[in-house]
């Protein structure tokens, strides 16, 4: 395992353990204990020591199993992250709730939610500390003033019970570059970020914004959930004749070691078999070739999903009669094509976009079409995106 440093003052392993994906039985919240303690166990003997949870992995049960397993190591042999879930909470007239599915639960504080983070993990302080999910739709909540949770977060940082303070992000990078200009505060953020998501969800664009202002990235969805171990069959052949005898699964991470800001790359591993084979990809730095690279985005990314040419120069939106985000769908239209409309990210923006917004709205009139420097069929691309939601 090799190791980079953090503000000069400590050592992360390079490949990070997250709790989100616990192998179970047979429930979310029914984690396989025999299985999921030994992967962690394993982690931790063979040199990761950063290891990532949350307050509703698992529906609650993440944080408390991550918390019983460490405890049995010296607490300052590791490193413990956890998050508050703001992304799933509300603050309306002076009251603090839980929202969506999660509506039924009660919470009466800020202070309240983290001293129960603390007592499932079975620690007096998290290392790494993180507002979860800053997004469209979280932002406003983590900036209420009234409520203060930044405020709040820092107190207990000034106490000790927070050693670095950050958050993680699906966010826009507009949403990002507000919540750091809003407060000075965060030393690294979390970002999904992976050899698709480069382009599909423009984290080129995150991750450079970060780099320039010196801020750490850890990163989340390094291989998309799995999904890029299960490459199609036209894309393995392209990455075996490259490199002969290198799992699949090794692409995505080194093509993580070869970005200088990432501080940590996550993987919630839920078998040995994807444990052992990350901990020998972490062995020691192998960053991609520059042909590699260019192979990787130009020929297996095209290969994966409908990846359209947009550069977001929203010259059609000036001409929109319907006033859509015309580059915000396209990519939208993109994502949906290879993880389809339901959930994740495009389901998540999906929610947050109003009906006569979505390209349900489009009446096809063409004027987009007719000033795009690229040549795009929009109202075509608009007609299939409808089609996929049906």
């Amino acid at each position: 395992m090799y190791y980079n440093r953090f503000n000069d003052e400590i050592s992360l392993s390079a490949l990070g353990l997250g709790t989100m994906r616990l192998p179970t039985n047979t429930a979310p919240s029914d984690i396989d204990r025999s299985k999921a303690a030994e992967i962690i166990e394993y982690a931790y003997e063979h040199g990761v020591n950063y290891f990532d949870t949350a307050y509703r992995y698992h529906d609650g049960e993440a944080e408390k199993f991550a918390g019983e397993i460490l405890s049995r190591y010296p607490r300052e042999s590791y490193y413990l992250a956890s998050k508050m879930p703001g992304h799933q909470m509300k603050y309306e007239n002076g009251k603090l709730g839980f929202s969506g599915y999660l509506s039924r639960l009660e919470v009466k504080s800020i202070p309240e939610l983290f001293e129960e983070q603390l007592e499932k993990c079975r620690t007096p302080y998290f290392d790494f500390y993180l507002l979860h999910n800053v997004n469209e739709s979280s932002i406003d909540f983590y900036t209420n003033e009234e409520l203060g949770v930044v405020r709040y977060l820092m107190e207990q940082k000034e106490k000790g019970r927070i050693r670095h303070l950050g958050f993680s992000s699906h966010g826009k990078p507009e949403t990002i570059r507000r919540m750091l200009d809003t407060y000075g505060c965060f030393e690294f953020v979390q970002i999904q970020l992976n050899y698709l998501d480069w382009t599909l969800q423009d984290a080129k664009t995150k991750y450079e914004l970060l780099s320039s202002r010196g801020i750490p990235v850890v990163v989340m969805e390094s291989a998309r959930g799995g999904a890029l171990t299960r490459l199609p069959e036209t894309a393995q052949n392209i990455l075996r004749e490259m490199r002969p005898g290198m799992s699949i699964a090794s692409w995505a991470f080194r093509f993580l070691q070869s970005l200088p800001g990432v501080m940590v790359a996550l993987s919630g591993m839920s078998d040995m078999n994807a444990l052992r084979d990350n901990l020998q990809t972490f062995d020691e730095r192998d960053p991609l070739s520059e042909e590699e690279m260019k192979v990787l985005l130009e020929k297996v990314v095209p290969s994966m999903a409908d990846i359209i040419p947009c550069t977001a120069c929203r010259y059609c939106c000036d001409v929109c009669t319907r006033e859509l985000s015309i580059p915000d769908l396209i990519s939208l239209y993109s994502e949906a094509s290879f993880a389809g409309t339901k959930g994740g990210t495009v389901g998540m923006s999906l929610r947050n976009i109003p009906e006569d917004k979505l390209p349900t709205a489009c009446v096809g009139c063409g004027e987009c079409k007719k000033v795009c420097p690229q040549g795009i069929d929009i109202p075509s691309i608009m007609e299939k995106f409808s089609a996929m939601l049906g």
